[in-house]
């Protein structure tokens, strides 16, 4: 049956009305007329969005299926307005083997109301000693390479990596966390061209400069992760001026909440990168609305409420993200971008990074549709929270802008 939505309005605010079918946009424009017996959505108040993508997601399955599995996962996402994420490898077994990429996919297939799309390790078992078979991973549906989780420690499996990554015209996502750092020390130590007057602080800088560096050596691209310090964006900044096909993430938690937070909200408010200073903060919001921020994104990572529960020094790192990425995406930078910007990267652009069509609400498209209300206020409540694990420090935090309906492949898969 067609779905026929009325009422919408474009992210530029004008009249919207779509009809989808078969898995597609059929038509779409200000006044249509809908096919006989079609059910009818009124969107009224609402802004349509094409393909919302968490390019950075775990869904813990296999080997974590307790602190969330990709059925959870899936109803999460799309509670959040989220059509598709992409899922880390760093699972019991890691993802590293095109078996356990088509068990993903068959598995999402079966159960999860959203896509997903699985990103293969880089390295076999994560280990960091010898690579994966990227050709083969890739042709059974890996749509990137990372060993999120930890670092890839050694310059020339990076190197190595990034090279065998280009041809296939995938992402290589770096996790950067430097674990033989010692500092601080000037950025220049990792690349002249880089400049004297950054100052490397941290294990996140160290690691984003030797990426860079590996990528203007190389020419190879490479994808920064949960960027979350003014120095990592200050790094991605200039290595584009330079022209290096470097691009990079930030997450909600790192635009809207800063290291004081961990006083209220504990081991809930601990990740990695940690939560950083609010001049850091500032430098973030600065580095998205200036186009060094390429997609936003959740690094959604679920934790019993036992393990957050242990003291902070032991706890876990990383907190819950799919139900507040869209509501804390407009929260943190309403009135710094109109909202078709933050909207694309959203949208569009983590489809680009990971070498997928962009979507677009034309017809021809996939009807994967996003209904928000940009201006409604809402509180985010534990008992309203879909995935299976709670642990958010945006708990009893207020957002301005709400997701309200998900539609996948032309069914609504979440109304509120």
């Amino acid at each position: 049956m067609a779905l026929y939505i009325r009422n919408a309005r474009t992210d530029a605010g004008e009249p919207l009305e779509l009809i989808l079918e078969g898995g597609k946009i059929l038509a779409s424009g200000p006044r249509l007329v809908p096919p006989m017996g079609c059910e009818t959505l009124d969107a009224r108040g609402m802004t349509a969005a094409a393909g919302v993508l968490d390019m950075h997601v775990h869904l813990r399955e296999p080997g974590f299926e307790y602190k969330e599995d990709i059925e959870s996962g899936g109803c999460a996402a799309a509670a959040g307005g989220v059509t598709a994420v992409a899922c880390m490898p760093n699972t019991r077994p890691v993802t590293d083997t095109p078996e356990r990429v088509r068990h993903i996919l068959d598995r999402a297939a079966a159960v999860s109301p959203v896509h997903v799309l699985p990103i293969a390790a880089i390295s076999v078992g994560e280990k960091g000693e010898e690579l994966t078979d990227f050709e083969a991973l890739a042709a059974s549906g890996a749509v990137a390479f990372s060993d999120d989780g930890v670092p890839v420690m050694s310059d020339a499996l990076m190197r190595a990596a990034m090279l065998r990554a280009k041809p296939l015209g995938l992402p290589v996502i770096s996790h950067c966390e430097d674990f033989g750092f010692e500092g601080p020390y000037p950025a220049s130590r990792r690349h002249p061209l880089l400049g004297e007057d950054l100052v490397i602080t941290n294990m996140e800088e160290s690691m984003a400069a030797r990426d860079i560096a590996l990528s203007l050596e190389t020419g190879a691209p490479v994808h920064i992760a949960h960027i979350s310090t003014a120095v990592s964006a200050e790094l991605v900044r200039r290595a584009k001026r330079l022209g290096a096909p470097v691009t990079c993430e930030t997450c909600p938690h790192y635009l809207l909440l800063d290291e004081s937070t961990v006083a209220v909200s504990g081991a809930n408010a601990k990740m990695n990168p940690p939560l950083r200073t609010a001049r850091d903060r500032a430098a973030m919001l600065d580095a998205v609305c200036d186009g060094t921020v390429d997609a936003i994104v959740t690094d959604h990572a679920p934790h019993s409420a036992e393990e957050k529960a242990r003291p902070l020094e032991s706890a876990p790192n990383g907190i819950i993200g799919l139900e507040t990425l869209i509501g804390g995406a407009l929260t943190a930078l309403r009135g710094r971008l109109p909202l078709g910007r933050i909207l694309e990267k959203l949208t569009a652009a983590p489809h680009r990074l990971l070498g997928l069509e962009a979507p677009s609400l034309e017809p021809g498209s996939a009807a994967d549709i996003t209904l928000i209300d940009p201006d409604e206020r809402w509180t985010l409540r534990e008992e309203d929270i879909h995935s299976r694990s709670k642990n958010s420090p945006f708990i009893g935090m207020e957002f301005v802008g709400r997701a309200n309906i998900t539609i996948v492949n032309g069914k609504t898969v979440f109304s509120r």
